[in-house]
Formats: C-alpha cells, sequence, structure tokens
C-alpha cells in the first residue's frame, strides 16, 4: 500500500491536477494499492473562511459566487461537468445563508464551511481520474473512511480507534482507487471537524499507518525539506534525509513543508516519509525515517516559527523554595497554555507560546496571588538549529550564537535540548531574516 498525499499547490489549477493525476496512474501501474489523500485547491480553504466571515457581516452571496467562479474555471478547463459540485454547492450556499440570517459563526459551523474545500477537490481529482486515466475511483470522505475524533472543533484529536475501523472500511472497498480528503473527520456525534490547518499530512500519515502503508509521500511544490525557507534564503538546498526526531523538530519549529503531527503515526508504526515535488517529480526529495545513513553531516536545517509570545514570571519566593513550578504549571495547564520554550533563574521563569489566547487569564490569576508578577511580550519568532549530529560537535553552541551576534541581533532565550537535536534562540520577529541568513551562511554556504 502506498498513501500519496496531494497539497493544494499540487491541485491549484488545471495543469498541476493533470500532473497530479499523472503521478497517481503511475504510482497504480507500479504498486496496484494506492490510497490518494488530497487538500484542497490552493487558496480555497482561506477563501471559505473570508466567504463565513461576509456572511457573518450580512454577505452571504459574494463569497459564494467567488468559490464557484473559482470551481468551475478549473472543473471546466479540465473538461469536466459542473454539475459534478452542485450539491456541494448548493449545500454550502443554505449555510452561508444560515449564517448571515442568524448573525453567528460558531467553531462547529466554520469547520463545516471549511469541510467543502476538501470535498469538493476529492471530487474533481477523482472524476479526472476516471475520465482521463481509466481508473476505478472514487472519492469518499475521510470521515466516511473511518476517521473519528473528538468534538474539538478548529483543532481535534483523532480518536485511537479511527485505525481499526480505516482498515476495515477501506478493505471493503477493494479494488477501487480512493481519492480521499485530507483535513476532515468527524466527531461521535456526527459533526464534521478539522484537524488544523495543514492537517492534510496529519490524515495521510494516520491513514498510512492504519493501512501498514509501506510508504507515505507527501507532494508538494519543493524538493523535499529545505536548509532553510527558500523565501528568506533563495539558496536553500533540498535535504535527502532526516530521521523521525530531526523532521519533528523542523515541522514543530515552523519548517513550511510539513505539518507537526504528521510523524506521530508514522513514528509509532515504522513508516518512512518521502517528501516530493509534484512540479519536479524526478527529484527524490527528502526521506524521514527511523535512522539516517548520513552521519556526518551536523546541522540539517535552519528554521523558525514566528509570532511567538513571551510570558515572564518573576517572584522572589522562587529562591530556595520548592513547589513554585508545580503551582506555575497548574495555572498554565488549566488554562490550555502549550509551552515551546523555558528558561529559568532564581528568581524569574520565561516560556513562550504560540497562542496567546489565554494568556490574559493565566497573568491574572498570577498577579491575583500575590508573590508573584507576569509579563507578557509579543511579535517573537524562535529560530532553530536542527541536526541529530549536533550533539557530537564541540563549538557549535559557539558559532551559533557569534553568527547571531555578528548579525548585530539581540538573543531574549535560549533552549537546548537533552538531546541536542537542536539548538533554539527567541529573537524578535524582525530579525527573522538576519538571524536566519546568518546561520545558514554559516553551517551551508560557507562550506
Amino acid at each position: 500500500m502506498l498513501v500519496m498525499k496531494f497539497g493544494g499547490t499540487s491541485l491549484g489549477n488545471a495543469q498541476r491536477i493533470r500532473t497530479t493525476c499523472g503521478l497517481v496512474k503511475k504510482a497504480v501501474e507500479r504498486e496496484a494499492d494506492v490510497l490518494v489523500v488530497v487538500s484542497a485547491h490552493g487558496g480555497v480553504t482561506d477563501m471559505l473562511i473570508k466567504a463565513a466571515q461576509s456572511a457573518l457581516g450580512g454577505d452571504a452571496l459574494s463569497g459564494l459566487s467567488a468559490l464557484e467562479t473559482r470551481h468551475r474555471e478549473i472543473v471546466e478547463e479540465l473538461g469536466l461537468d459542473m454539475a459534478l459540485l452542485a450539491d456541494e454547492l448548493r449545500e454550502l450556499g443554505t449555510l452561508l445563508n444560515g449564517v448571515s440570517m442568524l448573525r453567528e459563526l460558531s467553531d462547529r459551523t466554520l469547520d463545516l464551511v471549511q469541510s467543502f474545500g476538501e470535498r469538493m477537490s476529492s471530487k474533481v481529482v477523482a472524476a479526472l481520474l476516471r475520465q482521463e486515466a481509466q481508473l476505478t475511483a472514487e472519492a469518499i470522505p475521510s470521515y466516511d473512511l473511518g476517521l473519528l475524533t473528538d468534538n474539538r472543533f478548529g483543532e481535534a484529536t483523532v480518536k485511537p480507534e479511527s485505525a481499526a475501523r480505516i482498515a476495515a472500511d477501506v478493505a471493503r472497498r477493494a479494488g477501487t482507487l480512493l481519492v480521499t480528503t485530507g483535513f476532515l473527520a468527524k466527531s461521535p456525534a456526527g459533526d464534521i471537524t478539522t484537524l488544523g490547518r495543514g492537517g492534510s499530512d496529519y490524515t495521510a500519515a494516520i491513514f498510512g499507518a492504519a493501512l501498514g502503508a509501506r510508504e507515505i509521500q507527501i507532494w508538494t511544490d519543493v524538493d523535499g525539506v529545505m536548509s532553510a525557507d527558500p523565501s528568506v534564503i533563495p539558496q536553500a538546498r533540498p535535504i535527502a534525509r532526516l530521521t523521525f526526531a530531526e523532521a519533528s523538530e523542523v515541522a514543530y519549529y515552523g519548517g513550511r513543508v510539513l505539518h507537526p503531527m504528521t510523524m506521530v503515526p508514522a513514528v509509532k508504526n515504522n513508516i518512512p516519509i518521502r517528501v516530493l515535488n509534484t512540479t519536479n517529480p524526478d527529484h527524490p526529495g527528502t526521506l524521514l525515517s527511523a535512522q539516517t545513513q548520513d552521519p556526518t553531516g551536523a546541522v540539517k536545517s535552519i528554521v523558525y516559527k514566528e509570532n511567538i509570545t513571551l510570558l515572564d514570571v518573576t517572584s522572589n519566593r522562587m529562591l530556595m523554595q520548592a513547589g513554585f513550578m508545580s503551582w506555575l504549571f497548574k495555572i498554565l495547564h488549566k488554562h490550555e497554555i502549550v509551552i515551546g520554550m523555558i528558561s529559568t533563574s532564581e528568581v524569574t521563569v520565561s516560556l513562550t507560546t504560540d497562542n496567546p489566547k489565554n494568556l490574559p487569564a493565566v497573568v491574572e490569576e498570577i498577579e491575583a496571588s500575590g508573590f508573584a508578577r507576569a509579563r507578557v511580550s509579543g511579535g517573537k519568532a524562535i529560530t532553530c538549529v536542527v541536526g541529530s549530529g549536533m550533539r557530537s560537535q564541540r563549538g557549535l553552541a559557539a558559532k551559533v550564537f557569534s553568527a547571531i551576534a555578528e548579525a548585530k541581533v539581540n538573543i531574549q532565550l535560549i533552549s537546548q535540548g537533552a538531546s541536542e537535536i537542536n539548538i533554539a534562540v527567541l529573537v524578535n520577529n524582525e530579525d527573522i531574516e538576519p538571524t536566519v541568513r546568518a546561520l545558514h551562511e554559516t553551517f551551508f554556504e560557507s562550506e
């Protein structure tokens, strides 16, 4: 079994969709057992969110019209019948009218609105596979193939029983090329949920693990995982191999190719992931696996995560006192604060989060204690140097800090994990480019 996931850029126009279908046909001829996971056409999820927000403001028509036009251009250029998407567009129009009339847009409703992108793109891809590739292809939503989550709309958690359900549902459709939806699932109550932006990668990994795939392929618009963000470093180079641990760090700290959760099912089931370029399919891409055969390279990638918030908690009662950290972490847990970096001194704890939504409540509770003060600073960015070979490289940290100092960037926080797979620093958002440039030049361009 081979799982092939195609992102929005791979489905962004008629030409790319034809290329995608050609790649699927070749895979079927080689492998026989293939499952295809698709994102919405490029830009469509953003259009759906905008349409929902416009409907909330009383305009239910303009967003729907733009979406219909976008899909009509693709469908007609592919020589398909627009009737293919009639049911989805009709349902979406009814939903947006409801939002407009009620002036209400819940997280549950927003997930339902966003689902139409993948539901329509899967139908388009399956129809073209039938028409031009002469394959017995069927579009079927992932939630009708057993993908079950809780009801945390916007970023739902996959339930463990999904694996057995997926295996059984796919087995019942043996002999059919299934084109399923990334990003989407259903709650036990039957409501459509989403796995968070970029969740199509995660969907592919879930299906790959459930079906015991020999490989999960993530098809995108770059030649694999890169040594840095090409929009910042045009000379960034593709990385041939990464361990799962390295790839997880790259994804978590802002690597633009993979969703951070993608690695979890693959690591658990030891299924390799290959990142490939739809527009350059002959390039070998990047192979992610449990072990790498390239132990020589210390640093593999320079990644960054912007719009981070810093929380500083200061208290003289921390000094030589047990229990303070436990008290603080209980407050953070209560308000669902996910911590990125953390640093401590005798009287101060500094930590970062990429979701500051609940920080005002955290600050209020800390200040109300009477023995600690809290300060929040936004507009920060984590820049991270990643590579499993770093643990054996003496003087590597000195090279990191020297490069950043020469770029005249002020480091506000430093973190190096015990595994020594990464060295992370916190800087201001406006310092991302000089920081990444300095580090990439030091570790890649000076070789």
